[in-house]
């Protein structure tokens, strides 16, 4: 499963969220570190992975930016978002020839990027990987010299690691 690797910088390519404003991860990475999570919408995987992305950011939405990226239409991507509770800003790759998901070198979603501020790939997530959602949220919480919050629940039957 390809996909830039951790150490390698982060493509700064020009995306649109679902209001239609202008995407630069150079900007957002003023803010601190930020994480770019692809899907479409019709991937079990990413179904899945959606709701614990949303807690992730809810973990660290005033230091870090976690943006979906989106391989579908607009109208198709707002009803996913709806349906699955995610309130993070999304970003919308053209779903004809996915310039963005080209960028990256995604073959499979979801994939999921922890970029640092200095633009470049921390983490490199290919699937679901909670060992990789935990370490994520670690390293968010490094960055700002926080504790990291839970992100799974007491009781909570959370499998390990499924491909995209």
């Amino acid at each position: 499963m390809a996909a830039l690797s951790a150490g390698t910088v982060a493509p700064d390519v020009p995306l649109r969220d679902m209001e239609g404003k202008a995407f630069s991860l150079e900007h957002a990475l003023k803010k601190g570190p930020v994480v770019l999570a692809f899907f479409k919408i019709s991937c079990p995987v990413c179904q899945y992975t959606f709701p614990f992305l949303e807690r992730l950011y809810k973990a660290h939405k005033d230091h870090a930016t976690i943006l979906g990226v989106s391989q579908n239409s607009k109208a198709d991507t707002a009803r996913f978002l709806r349906e699955y509770g995610i309130t993070f800003r999304t970003l919308l790759d053209d779903p004809d020839t996915y310039p963005v998901s080209n960028a990256y070198g995604l073959t499979n979603v979801p994939t999921i990027f922890l970029v640092t501020p200095g633009g470049e790939i921390e983490v490199s997530s290919v699937g679901w990987s909670r060992r990789d959602l935990e370490e994520m949220n670690r390293r968010l919480a490094e960055a700002s010299s926080a504790k990291p919050s839970s992100l799974f629940h007491r009781g909570e039957d959370v499998i390990d690691s499924k491909a995209g």
